[in-house]
């Protein structure tokens, strides 16, 4: 069975229950304009996104793939911080950390996509557009997550008290939760995205599992370095030194 385009009417009914949660939330007094501007602009996003890949995977230029790569760690970077108090007395505000967090996407996400690209699927060319894109955008998201997690739960642990070393462990078992609960999960609960794609697409089951095998492996390794790069790259700021 080919797969089908899903038709403009039949996509508009995930929204009605969208709606009654986002209703949910002004009634509980959560931030509902937040999430509304979430759902907007994941809306605008991808429906750009997709004239920008046909774009992009008809390119030939390395240049243009490493462009957009770039603006994914840039972006990325700097979302991972949106859970932060601005002018944290210890750890300062979004801006002053957000070099930490370029630095840390940049070289746990930049390693590891090397390494599946380069030495697992050995593509030809190098930044061949159709794999290097997507793995990308998965790669940096989970260390975008992870990091906007550690950052969130090491300022909530300093603010109480907590020093440096109890916090970091804190926020680094926090950064590694929704991966590890989603290794746990994966083949018994849930069939992720990419093994469910290529199933729907014809590729046989064995053949999808050795890919998620890969994927799994990729996000665990950007969760867990790009986060222990930004818990260290902190220790200076919230840790002041010893005085002689």
């Amino acid at each position: 069975m080919p797969i089908e385009i899903i038709p403009l009417e039949r996509l508009l009914l995930i929204f009605i229950p969208t709606i009654a949660i986002v209703w949910l939330m002004y009634r509980w007094g959560l931030p509902y304009r937040k999430a509304s501007y979430a759902i907007v602009r994941m809306l605008v996003q991808l429906m750009l996104i997709g004239y920008a890949l046909v774009m992009i995977f008809g390119s030939e230029s390395s240049l243009l793939v490493l462009g957009v790569l770039l603006i994914m760690v840039l972006a990325s970077s700097w979302i991972s911080l949106n859970t932060l108090i601005d002018d944290h007395p210890l750890m300062g505000g979004r801006s002053s950390l957000y070099p930490l967090a370029l630095i840390s996407i940049g070289i746990g996400g930049g390693l590891t996509l090397i390494l599946v690209t380069q030495l697992v699927l050995r593509l030809d060319p190098w930044y061949y557009p159709r794999y290097m894109v997507p793995l990308a955008g998965m790669i940096f998201a989970t260390a975008m997550t992870s990091i906007s997690l550690a950052a969130e739960r090491l300022q909530s642990e300093l603010q109480q008290g907590a020093s440096y070393d109890e916090g970091r462990t804190a926020a680094y078992r926090t950064a590694l939760i929704p991966i590890v609960n989603s290794m746990f999960a994966v083949g018994l609960v849930s069939l992720p995205g990419m093994m469910t794609g290529q199933i729907l697409s014809g590729v046989s089951p064995f053949i999808a599992a050795r890919y998620q095998i890969m994927v799994m492996g990729m996000l665990f390794c950007a969760s867990g370095i790009s986060s222990a790069i930004f818990l260290m790259l902190l220790k200076k700021r919230v840790q002041p030194p010893v005085s002689s």
